[in-house]
């Protein structure tokens, strides 16, 4: 026999084995995926989505109405409708920094220095009252972390101020008549 039909037999008597642990393997899988299927088929129990669809049901039932923000005439004077609508706009901006509570713990503002004011003890830095706050909210303050949000229609900068006014324990009686005049040249 010549060396080129030991190398060629040689070679398949290697693809036998080869090919034996690749058809173990398929086999394995197969009836791994067999025996999954057959649980989920028969055994598991399944999700029963009854008792979720009947709680959001409720949930819903339950939840405020919405308001649209801009039919709100004045958005400034104390309102429960906007200070409801000024949370919504407080989860989508401000809640990264000042938390989820508004505790000046938010996961963003772990790395701020100085860091987020906490909002419901209220420690103003340029006043508490509703000018104040929405002046913070449109300008920021300068030598902070605190930016501006001119992006955010006056309406909703007025709605988180009431927002804010709702849960602060350091609330600063505002001047009707300077808010009002304030408030109508404000944008």
């Amino acid at each position: 026999m010549s060396q080129r039909d030991q190398d060629n037999q040689s070679q398949h008597s290697n693809e036998p084995e080869y090919n034996r642990s690749g058809f173990i393997t398929f086999i394995f899988t197969m009836v791994f995926v067999l025996s999954f299927f057959i649980y989920l088929v028969v055994i598991h129990p399944g999700v029963d989505m009854g008792e979720k669809v009947k709680e959001v049901a409720i949930a819903a039932a339950e939840a405020p109405k919405a308001i649209d923000i801009n039919s709100i005439k004045e958005p400034w004077i104390e309102n429960e409708d906007v200070a409801r609508y000024g949370e919504g706009v407080y989860k989508a901006n401000c809640a990264m920094c000042h938390g989820e509570k508004a505790l000046g713990d938010g996961p963003a503002g772990a790395a701020l220095n100085p860091k987020p004011r906490n909002l419901v003890e209220g420690h103003w830095a340029v006043g508490g009252d509703s000018m104040a706050l929405f002046k913070t909210f449109t300008n920021g303050i300068p030598g902070t972390s605190m930016p501006g949000f001119t992006q955010i229609k006056a309406a909703d900068r007025w709605a988180l101020v009431q927002y804010v006014r709702s849960i602060t324990q350091n609330k600063v009686e505002d001047d009707p008549a300077k808010l009002n005049e304030f408030a109508t040249s404000a944008k």
